[in-house]
């Protein structure tokens, strides 16, 4: 059986990752994040450590004082019985009621949305890092990859006068 990920160099013992959602750090302009706990079933944990999922068109649902992940892909377990999961059911978010009330907060104001930016395992518990986030537009989307381009350059340019 295939491993979920690679453990990071940088990230802190424990913490494998599953998925990340590339396109929320491209569309969005990322306020605050944090770590919330999932509610899964058997056979969605095991294909997760299969390393199975898509987080590309999920966000989070502030639903009364129920956080909720909307639209993620968790594909049916391959050896599965007929008790297999539904791949894009809204799964539950495990959050403290204080952090709750702070993210509804804050996603209640105009533009800004939930996004989930990763899955992972932490100690052997599947989390999900969800982003209170703003929509960038056409023109924000452009400078953020010209800045990227020339931190880019200035890196390169560092790295070969180093290697002189």
């Amino acid at each position: 059986m295939a491993k979920a990920g690679k453990k990071d160099k940088n990230a802190p013992d424990g913490t494998v990752n599953i998925c990340r959602n590339r396109r929320a750090l491209h569309d969005y302009e990322i306020l605050e994040a944090l770590e919330c706990g999932i509610v899964l079933v058997g056979t969605e944990v095991k294909s997760l450590r299969d390393g199975h999922a898509t987080l590309e068109d999920a966000y989070g649902r502030i639903d009364g004082r129920e956080v909720w992940l909307i639209g993620a892909e968790i594909p049916e377990y391959l050896y599965g019985n007929r008790l297999n999961h539904k791949p894009k059911r809204a799964r539950k978010l495990l959050l403290h009621r204080r952090e709750i009330a702070k993210f509804a907060l804050k996603a209640d104001e105009k533009g800004l949305t939930l996004v989930p930016l990763r899955m992972y395992f932490k100690d052997g518990k599947a989390k999900v890092e969800l982003a209170v986030a703003r929509g960038k537009q056409a023109h924000d989307k452009r400078e953020s990859l010209k800045k990227a381009d020339a931190k880019r350059d200035i890196d390169r340019a560092l790295a070969a006068r180093r290697r002189k």
